[in-house]
């Protein structure tokens, strides 16, 4: 229910000499992609600050194991909301179309996606440098997910590469002592917890996708289509709360982490400060996004993501981007736009 219609039914209450009804807020389960880290700041802002509260929701958030889990989790109604990789959207979507699964709101404009090395064990700034080389992926990861599309816009010959499925919480570790050579992650992810395996900044080497061709948006908010259709004021709601999260966040990012301490009993400040700070900078606020504002997709630049997509995934049905993000829960143009 939204904050107008609460109170005209307060209103109603009163001006009948009546005491007003109990409103309950509407339960929102929500799902992060990965831990309470940096980047997760604008959701706990939101919550802790009551700004979900004052739109009517009784929000829940919990963490995740990387951004393909919550697609799964909200795709079958486990959960109402979540944050999640897009382009995996577009393949689930594909692969169940009876799911009408759909992102909302894009808040990577300009995606995480990397291959993150050692200058020391021969990786460079060219994607060719991967060639030969031991990488570490995890199978559920994002980033591993799109290395079909890497090396194919990139000419890399994978023949001699050995790619090892490692777990999340061993692969910054296992790069650090040198047992592979590169892995696949999150920019501000992998970068910073190298760093605090004793990595020197020099040596590390990050090789964002998004500057080597793949062309592709990142993380979006997800909605379940039965929670949509049945509540789609909470939907409205959620995210005109979410951009209020994300703007205390962009004015005072040392604030906001400090939400995210409150959850991570193991987060280091300056560690997560480092981490947002660079989410914000590099995934967020693009040029793209200060020209037209938050939460938005172009239709020409997703419909060249979705082509990009079958260059390695060959799709039973290739969608239209029209059908692939619901813009129509947006708040409005003047809630949207950023400085």
């Amino acid at each position: 229910m939204s904050p107008f219609a609460r109170m005209l039914i307060i209103a109603a209450a009163l001006a009948a000499g009546v005491a007003p009804p109990a409103l309950s807020d509407t339960p929102v389960k929500f799902s992060l992609d990965w831990k309470f880290e940096g980047p997760s700041a604008p959701f706990l802002v939101a919550l802790e600050k009551g700004y979900f509260k004052e739109e009517g929701l009784d929000v829940t958030i919990d963490s995740a194991g990387g951004s393909l889990e919550p697609i799964n989790r909200v795709a079958a109604g486990t959960y109402d909301m979540g944050f999640g990789d897009l382009n995996a959207v577009i393949k689930f979507r594909d692969a169940n179309p009876g799911v009408d699964l759909k992102p909302v709101f894009m808040v990577y404009d300009k995606p995480a996606f990397a291959v993150v090395g050692r200058k020391s064990l021969g990786i460079t700034d060219d994607p060719k440098s991967l060639e030969g080389k031991t990488l570490g992926a995890p199978a559920p990861d994002a980033a591993w997910d799109k290395w079909p599309i890497y090396k194919t816009v990139n000419a890399i010959d994978d023949g001699a590469i050995t790619v090892e499925n490692v777990g999340f919480p061993v692969r910054e570790p296992m790069l650090a002592k040198g047992d592979v050579d590169a892995i696949f992650g999150f920019s501000f992810s992998s970068y910073i917890n190298l760093k605090a395996n004793g990595v020197p900044e020099e040596d590390i080497v990050v090789q964002l996708m998004a500057d080597h061709g793949v062309d592709l948006y990142g993380n979006a908010i997800l909605v379940n289509p039965a929670f949509a259709a049945a509540n789609p004021e909470a939907v409205k709601g959620f995210l005109r709360a979410f951009v209020k999260g994300l703007k205390d966040t962009i004015a005072d990012p040392e604030a906001a982490v400090a939400y995210v301490i409150a959850r991570n009993e193991v987060a280091k400040p300056a560690t997560e400060l480092e981490r947002l700070k660079m989410a914000l900078a590099e995934n967020i606020l693009t040029d793209a996004v200060k020209a037209n504002g938050l939460g938005k997709v172009d239709p020409a630049r997703l419909a060249a993501a979705i082509d990009q997509i079958g260059l390695t995934y060959a799709f039973k049905a290739k969608p239209d981007a029209a059908t692939v993000f619901d813009a129509s829960f947006l708040p409005d143009e003047t809630v949207l736009k950023v400085e």
